[in-house]
Protein backbone atom coordinates (compact mmCIF):
# COMPACT_ATOMS: atom_id res chain seq x y z
CA UNK A 1 0.00 0.00 0.00
CA UNK A 2 1.54 3.46 -1.01
CA UNK A 3 2.31 5.82 1.63
CA UNK A 4 0.76 9.11 1.45
CA UNK A 5 2.72 12.27 1.41
CA UNK A 6 1.82 14.09 5.07
CA UNK A 7 2.80 16.99 7.04
CA UNK A 8 2.57 16.01 11.03
CA UNK A 9 2.60 19.19 12.74
CA UNK A 10 3.14 18.46 16.59
CA UNK A 11 1.30 20.93 18.82
CA UNK A 12 0.92 21.99 22.26
CA UNK A 13 0.18 20.85 25.46
CA UNK A 14 -3.30 22.20 25.83
CA UNK A 15 -3.69 22.61 29.54
CA UNK A 16 -0.90 24.76 29.32
CA UNK A 17 -2.58 27.46 27.86
CA UNK A 18 -0.13 29.09 25.73
CA UNK A 19 -2.37 30.33 23.58
CA UNK A 20 -0.26 31.86 20.67
CA UNK A 21 1.19 28.59 20.55
CA UNK A 22 -1.89 27.03 19.96
CA UNK A 23 -3.15 29.57 17.65
CA UNK A 24 0.00 29.82 15.54
CA UNK A 25 -0.52 25.40 15.23
CA UNK A 26 -3.98 25.75 13.88
CA UNK A 27 -2.92 28.49 11.68
CA UNK A 28 -0.73 25.97 10.02
CA UNK A 29 -2.97 23.29 9.50
CA UNK A 30 -5.73 25.49 8.08
CA UNK A 31 -3.25 27.23 5.74
CA UNK A 32 -1.77 23.82 4.70
CA UNK A 33 -5.14 22.36 4.54
CA UNK A 34 -6.26 25.20 1.96
CA UNK A 35 -2.86 24.54 -0.04
CA UNK A 36 -4.03 21.26 -0.63
CA UNK A 37 -0.89 19.61 1.65
CA UNK A 38 -2.29 16.78 3.38
CA UNK A 39 -1.49 17.47 7.31
CA UNK A 40 -2.23 16.21 10.64
CA UNK A 41 -2.09 18.17 14.07
CA UNK A 42 -0.81 15.84 16.45
CA UNK A 43 -0.50 17.07 20.40
CA UNK A 44 0.15 15.85 23.81
CA UNK A 45 -3.21 14.59 25.58
CA UNK A 46 -4.22 15.65 29.03
CA UNK A 47 -4.25 12.25 30.45
CA UNK A 48 -3.06 12.90 33.99
CA UNK A 49 -3.29 16.63 33.59
CA UNK A 50 -6.79 16.48 33.43
CA UNK A 51 -7.17 15.35 37.00
CA UNK A 52 -4.69 18.39 38.17
CA UNK A 53 -6.44 21.50 40.45
CA UNK A 54 -4.59 24.92 39.56
CA UNK A 55 -1.21 25.35 38.81
CA UNK A 56 0.71 24.49 41.30
CA UNK A 57 3.35 21.46 41.80
CA UNK A 58 1.35 18.34 41.52
CA UNK A 59 -0.20 20.29 38.53
CA UNK A 60 3.06 21.10 36.88
CA UNK A 61 5.07 17.50 37.20
CA UNK A 62 1.36 15.54 36.16
CA UNK A 63 1.65 17.86 32.76
CA UNK A 64 5.24 16.83 32.71
CA UNK A 65 4.07 13.01 32.81
CA UNK A 66 2.04 13.57 30.38
CA UNK A 67 3.98 15.55 27.93
CA UNK A 68 7.63 13.52 28.39
CA UNK A 69 6.62 10.52 29.57
CA UNK A 70 3.70 9.07 27.90
CA UNK A 71 3.31 11.39 24.68
CA UNK A 72 6.36 10.29 23.36
CA UNK A 73 5.21 6.60 23.10
CA UNK A 74 2.33 8.29 21.13
CA UNK A 75 4.75 9.83 19.00
CA UNK A 76 6.28 6.70 18.49
CA UNK A 77 3.81 4.91 17.57
CA UNK A 78 2.46 7.78 14.89
CA UNK A 79 5.41 8.34 13.21
CA UNK A 80 5.24 4.37 12.03
CA UNK A 81 2.59 5.82 9.38
CA UNK A 82 6.22 7.53 7.89
CA UNK A 83 4.70 11.32 7.10
CA UNK A 84 7.10 12.78 4.70
CA UNK A 85 8.20 15.53 7.13
CA UNK A 86 7.16 16.54 10.52
CA UNK A 87 7.18 20.03 11.78
CA UNK A 88 7.13 21.13 15.14
CA UNK A 89 5.28 24.20 16.08
CA UNK A 90 6.94 25.37 18.74
CA UNK A 91 10.38 25.42 19.98
CA UNK A 92 9.64 24.60 23.39
CA UNK A 93 8.42 20.86 21.94
CA UNK A 94 11.65 20.33 20.47
CA UNK A 95 12.68 18.12 22.74
CA UNK A 96 10.54 15.42 20.93
CA UNK A 97 13.21 15.73 17.51
CA UNK A 98 14.72 12.58 19.90
CA UNK A 99 12.15 10.68 18.80
CA UNK A 100 11.90 11.15 15.04
CA UNK A 101 14.33 8.99 13.20
CA UNK A 102 15.01 8.88 9.40
CA UNK A 103 12.28 11.65 8.95
CA UNK A 104 12.98 15.50 8.09
CA UNK A 105 12.20 17.61 10.97
CA UNK A 106 11.28 21.67 11.04
CA UNK A 107 11.02 23.22 14.44
CA UNK A 108 9.62 26.59 14.44
CA UNK A 109 11.55 28.99 17.05
CA UNK A 110 9.37 31.66 18.51
CA UNK A 111 12.31 33.15 20.26
CA UNK A 112 15.21 31.54 22.87
CA UNK A 113 14.05 34.23 25.64
CA UNK A 114 14.37 31.59 27.82
CA UNK A 115 16.90 29.05 26.70
CA UNK A 116 18.90 32.48 26.79
CA UNK A 117 18.00 32.98 30.81
CA UNK A 118 18.51 29.45 31.50
CA UNK A 119 22.30 29.83 29.72
CA UNK A 120 22.79 32.69 32.78
CA UNK A 121 21.69 36.06 30.10
CA UNK A 122 19.39 37.91 31.77
CA UNK A 123 16.02 38.15 29.55
CA UNK A 124 13.07 39.05 32.00
CA UNK A 125 12.48 35.36 32.67
CA UNK A 126 12.97 34.07 35.69
CA UNK A 127 12.47 30.36 36.43
CA UNK A 128 13.28 27.52 38.77
CA UNK A 129 16.14 24.58 38.55
CA UNK A 130 13.82 22.18 36.85
CA UNK A 131 12.65 24.88 34.20
CA UNK A 132 16.50 25.42 33.74
CA UNK A 133 17.16 21.87 33.16
CA UNK A 134 14.14 21.96 30.68
CA UNK A 135 15.76 24.92 28.98
CA UNK A 136 18.49 22.74 28.27
CA UNK A 137 16.59 20.11 26.70
CA UNK A 138 15.26 22.19 24.30
CA UNK A 139 18.34 23.48 23.02
CA UNK A 140 19.64 20.07 22.77
CA UNK A 141 16.39 19.16 20.70
CA UNK A 142 16.53 22.21 18.12
CA UNK A 143 20.35 21.14 17.65
CA UNK A 144 18.93 17.70 15.84
CA UNK A 145 16.68 19.63 13.55
CA UNK A 146 17.34 19.12 9.95
CA UNK A 147 15.59 23.08 9.46
CA UNK A 148 14.97 25.50 12.29
CA UNK A 149 12.41 28.46 10.83
CA UNK A 150 12.62 31.62 12.83
CA UNK A 151 9.52 34.10 13.17
CA UNK A 152 12.56 37.19 13.11
CA UNK A 153 15.68 38.32 12.37
CA UNK A 154 16.98 39.06 15.61
CA UNK A 155 15.43 35.37 16.79
CA UNK A 156 17.43 33.88 13.54
CA UNK A 157 20.58 35.78 15.17
CA UNK A 158 20.29 34.34 18.44
CA UNK A 159 19.89 30.78 17.31
CA UNK A 160 22.35 30.89 15.00
CA UNK A 161 24.74 32.06 18.18
CA UNK A 162 23.46 29.62 20.42
CA UNK A 163 22.41 26.45 18.74
CA UNK A 164 24.54 27.09 15.92
CA UNK A 165 23.92 25.96 12.19
CA UNK A 166 25.76 22.05 11.79
CA UNK A 167 24.71 20.23 8.82
CA UNK A 168 20.84 22.64 9.34
CA UNK A 169 19.51 25.86 8.00
CA UNK A 170 18.24 28.54 9.84
CA UNK A 171 15.46 30.02 8.28
CA UNK A 172 13.80 33.76 8.58
CA UNK A 173 9.49 33.60 8.15
CA UNK A 174 7.73 36.20 9.79
CA UNK A 175 4.40 35.30 11.41
CA UNK A 176 1.14 36.40 9.59
CA UNK A 177 -2.31 37.08 10.84
CA UNK A 178 -4.11 34.62 12.80
CA UNK A 179 -7.31 36.65 12.37
CA UNK A 180 -8.22 39.24 9.29
CA UNK A 181 -7.61 41.81 11.46
CA UNK A 182 -8.84 45.16 9.13
CA UNK A 183 -9.91 48.74 9.73
CA UNK A 184 -13.37 48.82 10.86
CA UNK A 185 -16.27 51.69 10.28
CA UNK A 186 -16.21 53.58 13.54
CA UNK A 187 -20.34 52.51 14.37
CA UNK A 188 -19.50 48.78 13.83
CA UNK A 189 -16.55 49.22 16.33
CA UNK A 190 -18.45 50.89 18.84
CA UNK A 191 -21.12 48.42 18.63
CA UNK A 192 -18.84 45.85 19.11
CA UNK A 193 -17.20 47.66 22.53
CA UNK A 194 -20.87 48.38 23.56
CA UNK A 195 -20.58 45.33 26.18
CA UNK A 196 -18.14 46.79 27.92
CA UNK A 197 -19.46 49.74 30.11
CA UNK A 198 -16.48 51.92 30.94
CA UNK A 199 -15.70 52.10 27.78
CA UNK A 200 -17.83 54.77 26.64
CA UNK A 201 -18.85 56.32 22.73
CA UNK A 202 -16.40 58.94 23.07
CA UNK A 203 -13.89 57.89 25.47
CA UNK A 204 -10.50 57.94 24.53
CA UNK A 205 -8.16 54.85 25.93
CA UNK A 206 -4.53 53.41 25.21
CA UNK A 207 -4.62 49.77 24.76
CA UNK A 208 -1.94 47.13 25.92
CA UNK A 209 -2.42 43.35 24.90
CA UNK A 210 0.15 41.16 27.26
CA UNK A 211 0.23 39.20 30.09
CA UNK A 212 1.94 39.56 33.39
CA UNK A 213 5.28 38.00 32.38
CA UNK A 214 7.82 40.31 33.75
CA UNK A 215 9.25 40.94 29.97
CA UNK A 216 6.23 42.05 28.94
CA UNK A 217 6.70 45.18 31.57
CA UNK A 218 3.04 46.07 32.50
CA UNK A 219 4.54 48.07 35.16
CA UNK A 220 6.24 50.45 32.56
CA UNK A 221 2.77 50.18 30.87
CA UNK A 222 1.71 51.78 34.20
CA UNK A 223 4.22 54.29 34.61
CA UNK A 224 4.28 55.56 31.29
CA UNK A 225 -0.02 56.14 31.37
CA UNK A 226 0.88 57.57 34.95
CA UNK A 227 2.76 60.39 33.23
CA UNK A 228 0.24 61.38 31.38
CA UNK A 229 -3.10 61.55 33.55
CA UNK A 230 -2.77 64.85 34.51
CA UNK A 231 -2.62 65.76 30.72
CA UNK A 232 -4.99 63.85 28.92
CA UNK A 233 -8.38 62.23 30.30
CA UNK A 234 -7.78 58.60 29.19
CA UNK A 235 -8.18 54.87 30.08
CA UNK A 236 -5.32 52.36 29.74
CA UNK A 237 -6.39 49.25 29.07
CA UNK A 238 -4.82 45.55 29.82
CA UNK A 239 -5.82 42.74 27.28
CA UNK A 240 -5.03 39.35 28.53
CA UNK A 241 -4.15 38.09 31.43
CA UNK A 242 -5.87 39.84 34.38
CA UNK A 243 -3.35 42.12 36.51
CA UNK A 244 -1.84 40.36 39.42
CA UNK A 245 -1.89 42.46 43.22
CA UNK A 246 1.59 43.77 42.88
CA UNK A 247 0.49 45.46 39.39
CA UNK A 248 -3.16 46.59 41.11
CA UNK A 249 -1.15 48.21 44.03
CA UNK A 250 1.42 49.76 41.40
CA UNK A 251 -1.56 51.74 39.63
CA UNK A 252 -3.18 52.47 43.14
CA UNK A 253 0.35 54.21 43.90
CA UNK A 254 0.08 56.24 40.90
CA UNK A 255 -3.05 57.21 41.18
CA UNK A 256 -4.79 55.85 38.34
CA UNK A 257 -6.25 52.74 39.41
CA UNK A 258 -10.00 53.90 38.52
CA UNK A 259 -8.46 54.87 34.93
CA UNK A 260 -7.74 51.18 34.61
CA UNK A 261 -10.01 48.96 32.45
CA UNK A 262 -9.34 45.06 32.08
CA UNK A 263 -10.83 42.52 29.75
CA UNK A 264 -9.51 38.85 30.42
CA UNK A 265 -11.27 37.16 27.54
CA UNK A 266 -11.24 39.40 24.18
CA UNK A 267 -12.27 37.22 21.25
CA UNK A 268 -11.08 38.15 17.60
CA UNK A 269 -13.92 40.52 16.78
CA UNK A 270 -13.68 42.25 20.11
CA UNK A 271 -9.80 42.89 20.26
CA UNK A 272 -10.09 43.86 16.66
CA UNK A 273 -12.50 46.79 17.75
CA UNK A 274 -10.31 47.40 20.54
CA UNK A 275 -7.52 47.90 18.18
CA UNK A 276 -9.67 50.43 15.59
CA UNK A 277 -10.69 52.46 18.42
CA UNK A 278 -7.34 52.60 20.61
CA UNK A 279 -5.57 56.11 20.40
CA UNK A 280 -2.80 53.97 20.19
CA UNK A 281 -1.41 50.38 21.28
CA UNK A 282 1.72 50.47 24.32
CA UNK A 283 3.83 48.03 23.94
CA UNK A 284 7.05 48.76 26.29
CA UNK A 285 7.92 44.37 26.18
CA UNK A 286 11.39 44.03 26.78
CA UNK A 287 11.92 40.81 25.03
CA UNK A 288 9.98 39.48 22.35
CA UNK A 289 10.62 36.90 19.87
CA UNK A 290 8.11 38.95 17.24
CA UNK A 291 4.98 41.18 18.59
CA UNK A 292 2.49 39.68 17.08
CA UNK A 293 0.23 42.27 19.04
CA UNK A 294 2.20 45.45 16.89
CA UNK A 295 1.32 43.82 13.38
CA UNK A 296 -2.32 43.48 14.88
CA UNK A 297 -2.67 46.99 15.88
CA UNK A 298 -1.30 47.89 12.51
CA UNK A 299 -3.45 46.19 10.56
CA UNK A 300 -6.52 47.82 11.74
CA UNK A 301 -4.64 51.22 11.63
CA UNK A 302 -3.40 51.24 15.55
CA UNK A 303 -0.29 53.26 16.02
CA UNK A 304 1.95 51.57 17.78
CA UNK A 305 5.04 52.79 20.70
CA UNK A 306 7.10 50.18 21.29
CA UNK A 307 10.55 49.08 22.75
CA UNK A 308 13.14 49.61 19.91
CA UNK A 309 15.10 46.05 20.80
CA UNK A 310 15.18 42.63 19.47
CA UNK A 311 12.49 41.94 16.63
CA UNK A 312 9.81 44.94 17.45
CA UNK A 313 11.10 47.43 14.97
CA UNK A 314 11.60 44.53 12.50
CA UNK A 315 7.93 44.11 12.67
CA UNK A 316 6.71 47.72 13.41
CA UNK A 317 8.69 49.12 10.48
CA UNK A 318 8.70 52.39 9.87
CA UNK A 319 4.81 52.92 11.56
CA UNK A 320 6.71 52.05 14.47
CA UNK A 321 7.53 54.67 17.07
CA UNK A 322 10.64 53.44 19.34
CA UNK A 323 12.31 54.43 22.64
CA UNK A 324 15.05 52.49 24.93
CA UNK A 325 12.53 50.26 27.35
CA UNK A 326 13.89 53.22 30.27
CA UNK A 327 12.65 55.57 28.11
CA UNK A 328 9.50 55.75 29.81
CA UNK A 329 9.73 59.87 29.55
CA UNK A 330 10.07 59.44 25.52
CA UNK A 331 7.10 56.71 25.56
CA UNK A 332 5.03 59.40 27.20
CA UNK A 333 5.58 62.15 25.07
CA UNK A 334 5.08 60.08 22.22
CA UNK A 335 1.75 59.03 24.01
CA UNK A 336 0.43 62.58 24.25
CA UNK A 337 1.71 63.01 21.04
CA UNK A 338 -0.85 60.95 19.31
CA UNK A 339 -4.02 62.06 21.35
CA UNK A 340 -3.99 64.72 18.56
CA UNK A 341 -6.56 63.43 16.18
CA UNK A 342 -3.86 64.74 12.75
CA UNK A 343 -0.90 63.40 14.43
CA UNK A 344 -2.67 60.08 15.07
CA UNK A 345 -4.20 59.56 11.49
CA UNK A 346 -0.94 59.94 9.93
CA UNK A 347 0.63 57.20 12.05
CA UNK A 348 -2.26 55.43 11.19
CA UNK A 349 -1.48 55.45 7.63
CA UNK A 350 1.71 54.72 7.89
CA UNK A 351 0.84 51.50 10.07
CA UNK A 352 -1.89 50.47 7.47
CA UNK A 353 0.97 50.40 5.05
CA UNK A 354 3.10 48.55 7.32
CA UNK A 355 0.52 45.77 7.91
CA UNK A 356 0.21 45.12 4.53
CA UNK A 357 3.88 42.96 4.60
CA UNK A 358 2.35 40.38 6.58
CA UNK A 359 0.07 37.66 5.76
CA UNK A 360 -1.00 34.33 6.78
CA UNK A 361 -0.40 32.86 3.01
CA UNK A 362 2.76 34.23 2.24
CA UNK A 363 3.96 32.84 5.34
CA UNK A 364 2.32 29.28 4.65
CA UNK A 365 3.84 29.54 0.98
CA UNK A 366 7.08 30.30 3.01
CA UNK A 367 6.72 27.05 5.02
CA UNK A 368 5.69 24.93 1.83
CA UNK A 369 8.59 26.03 -0.08
CA UNK A 370 11.21 24.93 2.75
CA UNK A 371 8.60 21.37 3.54
CA UNK A 372 9.89 20.47 -0.60
CA UNK A 373 13.14 20.83 -0.12
CA UNK A 374 13.22 18.67 2.31
CA UNK A 375 10.59 16.39 1.43
CA UNK A 376 10.17 16.28 -2.58
CA UNK A 377 7.22 13.96 -2.53
CA UNK A 378 4.69 16.86 -0.75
Amino acid sequence: MPIIPMVLLIGNYSLDRQQSMQRFATMMLSGLTAAGINAELFAPDPLLGKFRDGRGFIAKWLGYIDKYLLFPNRLRAKLKQRPSLVHICDHSNAIYTSQVIGIPTLVTCHDLIAVRDALGEQTDCPMSFTGKLLQRWILRGLQRANVIACDSTATKEDVVRIVGTNSREVEVISLGYNYPYKKLPSAEAIARLEKISRLTINGSFVLNVSSNFPRKNRPGALRIFARCKDRWNGLLVFVGEPLNKELKSLASKLGIGNRIVEIENADNETLEALYNRAILLLYPSTFEGFGWPIIEAQACGCPVICTNSGPMPEAAGDAGLFHDVDDEEGFAADLLRLTDPIEREKWSEKSLHNAARFSAEKMIAEYISIYRQLAPNL
